[in-house]
């Protein structure tokens, strides 16, 4: 078996156990977020706490993105990931003891932890594409984005089965699902040690080694970080994955209590949310292909057209149908977003540059979706959607600003390129 033949095996191989792993993680997430907010009201004893270990979640992933980065980035991809495993099934074991208690400051606290546990889970769309070839590398990302289908399928079906295990055994039901959780968890913890193998990182050396082989050009040292957040192409990327996810979370955390004013049931609730995570996971291998064959930044374009879109149809009508729409909307311009935000910030890096860079840029995602939730229910309880559309709107228009920016920096870079190259 040739070296470039091995190399491609193991890719292939890879790439499923990573899609495996975030399919697991992501299934585990979402069964415990299910429940959280009752859990927390019931035991801090009051409604006004139950978004609490929400927002901590976020402030978890947070403060752990860059770190977690530095571990990728020295320990190996297979130990990072392994990582977030563990700090999942940490939270998740913290949680039962917590309800077990309870204890609302010890559940806050697992609450910390699932958050920390998953700024290690959002980079293996990272480590997956980094063992992909450029043009490959929007596909694959979209790929483990649609991990997320599985999960938001696996998860929300598993909490009353789980409920109802946890009965079984003598505990409180609301336990179940982060008994699940453990599972779920552990379940992708030994995957990772066992098969993620050889580490990632070595393949993306190897992948870049040739790339840089077939362009002529010698590998460079690592950037300092500085210089390589003040690159045009690093911050268009930062961009759009923070200011996408500032505009989803704006209006899609609001938007059930804005359907429930307007005498909307649960079911139609959940209807209007299931499009939304349609909008947001189903369609991801779709938007990958469409980015590696058009381009990162027209489908950056196309997806702040289309957040631009949801933000003025959202607060027009409160009949479901619009609702729904303007949702799916939402949860696709999120997708162009994020996934061509991904790709082309891990075109612009070297492999000693990818895991630390692209953790300090999971802790800018993870800062804007809290800051969204927090300003959402004020924007709201002043003047409604309207308020909540208009802001999500002037984020989405500043994105045009980011990207002004990079169109005048690569006009300026291919004129002096060209009058370099004629010299």
């Amino acid at each position: 078996m040739t070296s470039q033949t091995a190399v491609a095996s193991a890719r292939e191989r890879l790439t499923i156990i990573l899609f495996a792993g975030q399919s697991l993680f992501s299934a585990a997430l979402i069964a415990t977020f299910t429940l959280m907010a009752i859990v927390a009201a019931d035991l801090s004893g009051s409604d006004k706490w139950a978004g609490l270990p929400s927002t901590l979640t976020l402030l978890g992933r947070a403060a752990a993105a860059y770190p977690i980065g530095l571990l990728l980035d020295r320990a190996g991809r297979r130990i990072g990931l392994s990582a977030g495993f563990g700090l999942g099934m940490a939270g998740c074991l913290t949680a039962v003891f917590a309800i077990g208690i309870g204890s609302f400051q010890l559940f806050c606290v697992g609450t910390i932890l699932l958050g920390m546990g998953r700024a290690a889970n959002d980079q293996s769309r990272y480590v997956a594409a980094e063992i992909h070839v450029a043009d490959k590398r929007a596909k694959v990302i979209g790929l483990l984005v649609f991990a997320g289908t599985v999960g938001a399928i696996l998860g929300p079906a598993l909490v009353a089965p789980s409920q109802t295990a946890a009965h079984s055994l003598g505990l409180q039901g609301d336990t179940g699902p982060f008994l699940a959780g453990v599972g779920l968890y552990a379940l992708g913890l030994l995957i990772t040690m066992l098969f993620l193998y050889p580490d990632p990182k070595a393949i993306s050396e190897v992948v870049e080694a040739t790339e840089q082989a077939i362009s002529m050009t010698a590998l460079a040292p690592a950037r300092p970080l500085r210089h390589i957040l003040s690159q045009p192409a690093v911050i268009l990327a930062i961009a759009a994955m923070t200011i996408g996810q500032l505009v989803m979370a704006l209006l899609m955390v609001i938007t059930p209590l804005h359907m429930d004013h307007h005498e909307h049931g649960t079911q139609a609730i959940s209807f209007v949310i299931t499009a939304h995570t349609f909008g947001m996971f189903a369609l991801s291998g779709v938007t990958g292909w469409m980015i590696d064959r058009y381009g990162r930044v027209p489908l950056i374009i196309g997806g702040a057209f289309i957040l631009i879109t949801a933000c003025l149809l959202a607060p027009l009508s409160t009949a479901v149908g619009p609702l729904a729409l303007a949702l799916f909307l939402l949860g696709l311009g999120w997708n162009f977003c994020f996934i061509a935000g991904s790709s082309l910030l891990a075109d612009s890096l070297a492999a000693s540059e990818r895991a630390r860079t692209q953790g300090i840029s999971e802790m800018m995602v993870a800062l804007a979706a809290g800051a969204a939730g927090l300003a959402t229910g004020y924007l709201f309880e002043q003047a409604g959607l309207t308020a909540v559309g208009a802001a999500g709107l002037a984020f989405a228009l500043a994105l045009f600003g980011f990207l002004a920016h990079y169109a005048m920096f690569t006009k300026v870079w291919r004129r002096q390129h060209s009058v370099s190259t004629l010299r």
